[in-house]
């Protein structure tokens, strides 16, 4: 069986395309890397390169036998890494990206806590609700909010994100409850312009997914901009309830068609993929899994608001 050195030094040679390249790469002479790489031919029986004056080229079997030694290589040092980190501490700058609301009334507050935990990390947060291209822009970790549309990204999913359709007791006093998702058309609604079709809400109930089409008077790229004009009376608005939690207890919004239930698109951390997670980016993600979780604070005591009246 071939050793991982012999494994390596084949590999050297043909990344290096020559002998002496890879010598000089790996500090050997080319007459010891010439002799390692005979030595393995021999024991495997078959001609791994084809070698003239001008140039080296791989054989049908020294290709498939590469791709095997990359693989093992590749593997073998991910291994190494892994052992690394977990006897490293996470240190270094930690690049965040997340939503403006999420950030400002959750994830800021947090943030002390995981400080306090690994004070050598160094959190450099960024809030905004556009869509960021992490590699492009150098984050390490983004926060997002409902359909991932990038697929090269790894997700990790953090917490439920439950949306309702709410308005203040003012507005339904005078405008009355709607009784079905079309009755909407009738109504003042307030729109979130980051959304994919802002015109356009969307039930998930019993008889399948119902799309209805809705206008109003405001349209904002910010859900604390789009929850103040509900209290204020303005018309009826969909929003997550970590940022409506706090209205809805107090009584200052009441959920508008509690029996059409409306998609939760969960809460995520993205990054990069990479064969090594760095040690920072791993446990701010479990750390904001566990702080958030499956039923997260904000949801609490909220199941009786939402709920549908028996009946």
């Amino acid at each position: 069986m071939p050793r991982l050195d012999e494994m390596e030094i084949f590999a050297e040679v043909v990344e290096a395309e020559g002998f002496s390249a890879a010598a000089r790469r790996l500090g050997l002479s080319k007459s010891a890397v010439s002799k390692q790489v005979g030595r393995l031919e021999d024991r495997l029986g078959v001609r791994l390169l084809n070698r003239t004056t001008r140039r080296l080229s791989l054989t049908e079997a020294g290709a498939t036998f590469y791709d095997a030694c990359r693989r093992v290589l590749d593997e073998a040092a991910s291994a190494e890494q892994a052992v690394s980190d977990l006897a490293a501490a996470p240190r270094g700058l930690l690049r965040l990206n997340a939503p403006m609301s999420f950030g400002f009334l959750h994830l800021g507050p947090a943030i002390p806590a995981f400080h306090a935990r690994y004070p050598q990390i160094t959190v450099d947060a960024a809030m905004n609700d556009r869509f960021v291209d992490l590699v492009e822009e150098g984050y390490d970790v983004a926060i997002r909010i409902g359909a991932l549309r990038d697929s090269s990204l790894v997700a990790r999913r953090l917490a439920p994100c439950r949306a309702v359709l709410c308005a203040s007791p003012d507005y339904l006093a005078r405008r009355g409850h709607p009784r079905r998702p079309e009755d909407l058309a009738g109504h003042d609604c307030l729109l979130y312009a980051n959304s994919a079709n802002p015109r356009e809400w969307t039930f998930h109930g019993q008889r399948g997914r119902q799309a209805v089409a809705v206008k109003g008077p405001l349209i904002a790229n910010n859900g604390d901009v789009l929850c103040g004009a509900a209290v204020a009376g303005m018309g009826i608005t969909r929003l997550p309830t970590f940022i409506v939690g706090p209205q809805l207890r107090e009584g200052r919004l009441e959920v508008v068609l509690p029996g059409h239930p409306l998609p939760d698109q969960g809460i995520h951390a993205v990054y990069p993929h990479g064969r090594n997670l760095s040690p920072k980016v791993r446990v701010f993600v479990d750390f904001l899994a566990d702080h958030f979780g499956p039923e997260p604070y904000w949801d609490a005591g909220l199941d009786g608001l939402i709920a549908a009246p028996a009946g």
